[in-house]
C-alpha cells in the first residue's frame, strides 16, 4: 500500500523535552501506518510518551523531527491554519474526560463541531441524532451533560469526535475514568462506530484486554515503539 492510500503516517517522529536541565528523549525515531478501518492499541507504561505521541499524529503539537502525513498531505512543512484544517476534516479525538460543554445538550455537543466545519444546522442535527441513535442515547439527546452518566458523556464524546467522519480516531485512554461495565459499553461502541465507518483508530489504553480486542498493539517503550 502506498503512503498515500494510508490515512495517518508516521515517519521517524522524534520528540525531546527538557527536564531538571537534562535531555529527555520521549520518542525516538518513531513509525506507524494505519490502514482503514484498522483500530490499533497503542500501550506502555504511564511517561512513556504515548499522549505525547497522540498530541503530534493529531498536529495538536509539532515533532522535533519526522513527519506527520494525513490522508497522503505532510503537514511538517504547513502554516498553523492548512494544519487546524486538516485536523477539522481529517481527525477526530477522544480523551480520558469527555470536555463536552456544560451549557449545550447532548445533541448541540454534536451539533456545534459539523457547523464549525461548514455543514448547515439541519444537515448537523439529522447527523447527530444518527450518531446518538448508534451509541444508543437517542432519548438523552436534549440532557445536558451534567445529567448524563460518566459513561453517557463519554459516548457523546464519541460521537463527536465522528461527527465529522474524519479518516482517523485518535483516543487516549478513553475508558479510562469509568468502571469496568461501563467502559465495557463506552468501548463496545466505540468499536463498532470505527468498525461500521471504516475509519482507522489509534487508541492508547492501560486496559490489556481491551488492547487484545483490536487489531494490533503496538508498545511504546524507552522511546521505541514496537509491535
Amino acid at each position: 500500500m502506498s503512503e498515500g492510500a494510508f490515512p495517518l503516517s508516521l515517519r521517524g517522529i522524534k520528540r525531546t523535552f527538557l527536564q531538571g536541565g537534562r535531555k529527555l528523549e520521549v520518542l525516538r525515531g518513531v513509525s506507524l501506518d494505519l490502514s482503514p478501518g484498522e483500530i490499533v492499541a497503542l500501550v506502555g507504561q504511564s511517561g512513556s510518551g504515548k499522549s505525547t505521541l497522540l498530541h503530534i499524529a493529531g498536529l495538536l503539537e509539532r515533532p522535533d523531527e519526522g513527519e506527520v502525513v494525513v490522508d497522503g498531505k505532510a503537514a511538517g512543512m504547513v502554516g498553523d491554519r492548512e494544519r487546524t484544517a486538516l485536523r477539522r476534516r481529517f481527525l477526530g479525538f477522544v480523551y480520558q474526560y469527555h470536555h463536552l460543554l456544560p451549557e449545550f445538550s447532548a445533541s448541540e455537543n454534536v451539533i456545534l463541531p459539523q457547523m464549525l466545519n461548514g455543514r448547515p444546522c439541519s444537515d448537523a442535527r439529522a447527523r447527530a441524532r444518527e450518531l446518538l441513535a448508534m451509541v444508543q442515547l437517542e432519548d438523552r439527546a436534549d440532557h445536558r451533560p451534567g445529567r448524563l452518566s460518566g459513561g453517557e458523556q463519554q459516548r457523546v464524546a464519541i460521537a463527536r469526535a465522528v461527527a465529522n467522519a474524519p479518516r482517523v480516531l485518535l483516543a487516549d485512554e478513553p475508558t479510562g475514568n469509568l468502571d469496568a461495565s461501563t467502559a465495557e459499553t463506552v468501548f463496545r461502541q466505540l468499536l463498532a462506530l470505527v468498525r461500521g465507518t471504516g475509519m482507522a483508530a489509534l487508541v492508547a489504553t492501560h486496559n490489556p484486554d481491551l488492547a487484545a480486542r483490536m487489531d494490533r498493539i503496538v508498545r511504546l517503550k524507552d522511546g521505541v515503539l514496537s509491535g
